[in-house]
């Protein structure tokens, strides 16, 4: 079974096992989906939810993040890993997409990636959760364990496991590839101590002796 047959047969089973596959970071707006993700950077998406359940309450509008003094943004979000450069990122943002995109985030890889603090991870979220477009496929720490776990990939760098899957993915799968990889690796497919008895994946995974 090559590396395309094998990953076709992964996401016909992670699919029957997470039928409604999404991101588990709590959104209303695009916006709030990229304030969401650039906090969950190195922070777990159930503390970001916690914070965010509570600053999506206080700033309703882009303008708000863009008006409010940094300093009370920095205090509202300061549980988070490296939250004053996130403050800085998310306000910046904000004041971009109030100056050059008529207040709207914008819906293409190449204007996401311009705004501060957002990378092609987070571009490829923001398009595929709240737009429903398909430009890339998101790689973050558990995309990247489980494609090389599961001999999807040989790289270490996220944009070269991107393009490996990007390769072999059918593209109407490219949103939902990372929802599920990311679902099973959280249950599963754990760092240290992956649970093999409760695998949908043990009969075609590589790596199932280790």
């Amino acid at each position: 079974m090559n590396a395309g047959e094998r990953l076709s047969e992964i996401i016909k089973k992670l699919k029957n096992e997470y039928p409604e596959p999404k991101t588990a970071l709590n959104f209303r707006t695009p916006f709030e989906l990229l304030v969401a993700t650039v906090l969950s950077a190195q922070t777990t998406d159930v503390h970001v939810n916690k914070v965010t359940e509570k600053i999506f309450k206080k700033y309703k509008s882009i303008k708000n993040y863009a008006d409010i003094p940094l300093d009370a943004l920095k205090k509202d979000v300061s549980s988070v890993n490296f939250y004053n450069n996130k403050a800085k990122n998310i306000q910046s943002s904000a004041k971009m997409i109030i100056e050059k995109f008529n207040s709207r985030v914008p819906k293409t890889m190449d204007e996401l990636i311009a705004l501060p603090g957002v990378a092609r991870k987070t571009a490829n979220i923001i398009l595929s959760s709240a737009y429903g477009i398909n430009e890339g496929i998101a790689v973050d720490t558990h995309v990247k364990r489980l494609t090389y776990r599961l001999g999807i990939t040989k790289h270490d760098d996220p944009v070269k496991i991107e393009r490996d899957l990007m390769a072999i993915t059918p593209k109407e799968d490219w949103g939902n590839i990372s929802h599920l990889l990311i679902s099973h690796g959280r249950k599963i497919c754990q760092a240290k101590k992956p649970r093999h008895k409760e695998c949908v994946l043990y009969d075609i995974c590589p790596s199932r002796n280790i």
